[in-house]
């Protein structure tokens, strides 16, 4: 037997036991990245869905005339809102995990919502991630009941965007966690794996 290679059974059944550890451990890994990503593409469907409600609704609100509507400036600032939102989703959508891309799309998310909120502070409805309506939209003035992040206040009535954002985090805090475990994290670092960000 050559030299080069040890000959002890022990040796072997060492390094059989090794590679199927790390085989194992870098097919969870992927799983649970294209579970997130998976998520993402329902979430981006979700949202481009409350981009198209509030275009529509800006759009009309342009057109129609002789009747009362809210500052000029207002307006404006949802318009733009609405541009950055959807230039935001593109660039979103090539790396969903990506945490400075998913940090800049929430910001324009959150900068679009409370334009809209401005413009049409009735006309926002929150739900939990069942989709059962949370609470009623709060008036300008009035301090929220819940946390910032969860849930956020949606244009279009419907629970969609609410339910795919928390299947989208629970993706993405289950692929973050296993990352962070020892031994995963070693293949992690060898396969440059990062960890990604929840949208909030």
């Amino acid at each position: 037997m050559s030299t080069l290679l040890p000959d002890s059974i022990y040796w072997w059944v060492g390094a059989a036991v090794l590679l199927f550890w790390f085989v194992g451990a870098y097919n969870r890994l992927m799983r649970l990245r294209s579970a997130a990503l998976v998520a993402y593409a329902a979430m981006d469907a979700a949202l481009n869905r409350q981009l198209d409600y509030v275009q529509a609704r800006s759009t009309r609100a342009l057109v129609v005339s002789g009747v009362a509507k809210q500052d000029v400036n207002v307006e404006s600032s949802l318009l733009s809102a609405v541009a950055q939102m959807s230039a935001m989703l593109a660039v979103t959508r090539l790396r969903p995990l990506e945490p400075s891309r998913m940090a800049s799309m929430a910001t324009a998310l959150h900068v679009m919502l409370n334009a809209w909120e401005r413009m049409y502070p009735g006309e926002v409805l929150r739900f939990d991630a069942e989709g059962t309506l949370s609470m009623p939209a709060t008036l300008p003035g009035e301090l929220p009941e819940l946390p910032q992040a969860s849930p956020f206040a949606w244009p279009e009535p419907s629970a969609a965007a609410e339910i795919a954002r928390g299947q989208f985090n629970d993706a993405v805090q289950a692929y973050n966690r296993a990352i962070g475990q020892f031994p995963a994290l070693i293949v992690a670092w060898a396969f440059r794996l990062r960890r990604a960000s929840p949208l909030v």
